[in-house]
């Protein structure tokens, strides 16, 4: 019976000498409010209800039409829609579902409405030319990625027509056109500027 009192009676003195420890050194008090806090909010993460934000509206389709430089400059997200276009090897893709990524402040904004296809194949997150650019002096590896990325692109995005070159006259598309006699003339667009 005398060993539990007198083991009680320890547990308590080591106690009191714990507290006085904490509460005596301000090093040591500062530490306890540190570490209390950083429970407290791992506590708090766990238990609080994720904030739920609405996915952006979906735009109308874009209807099948081809492009200038110029005119792809204004698809770069900061237009009232906030419609993101990109072209990829004279093809023209919309990439608004993407817009975290092409669209402003997004890893590939440089992208947004120009051509990517020289950044894709370099891989630099740039434009190196507000121009039209042919591509012609891209090596083989080059154009390679260029086509692989090109596929990426068809796959995820909707193709919306071509890039044209100077002086080059925009296709006619018709509201009666299939969607696979347009891919055929706009990829037939992209094989030529691949043999250019």
């Amino acid at each position: 019976m005398f060993n539990m009192a007198e083991s009680a009676s320890e547990s308590g003195n080591i106690f009191s000498h714990i507290m006085s420890e904490i509460i005596e050194s301000p090093l040591n008090l500062a530490l306890v409010c540190l570490i209390a806090f950083l429970i407290y909010k791992i506590v708090k993460s766990r238990t609080e209800v994720p904030s739920f934000t609405p996915p952006e509206p979906t735009l109308p389709k874009l209807k099948k039409r081809d492009f200038t430089v110029e005119e792809l400059k204004k698809y770069d997200g900061t237009q009232e829609d906030g419609r993101v276009l990109v072209a990829v090897n004279g093809n023209v893709y919309d990439v608004t579902k993407g817009k975290r990524f092409y669209g402003p402040g997004g890893p590939y904004a440089a992208f947004g409405g120009k051509d990517a296809s020289r950044g894709l194949a370099t891989f630099s997150v740039s434009v190196k030319t507000e121009e039209y650019d042919d591509l012609s002096d891209l090596n083989s590896m080059e154009m390679e990625s260029v086509r692989e990325w090109e596929a990426q692109f068809k796959d995820k995005y909707d193709l919306v027509g071509k890039l044209l070159k100077p002086g080059e006259e925009p296709t006619n598309y018709s509201d009666e056109e299939d969607e696979s006699s347009v891919a055929t003339t706009v990829g037939g667009a992209g094989e030529r500027t691949k043999e250019d």
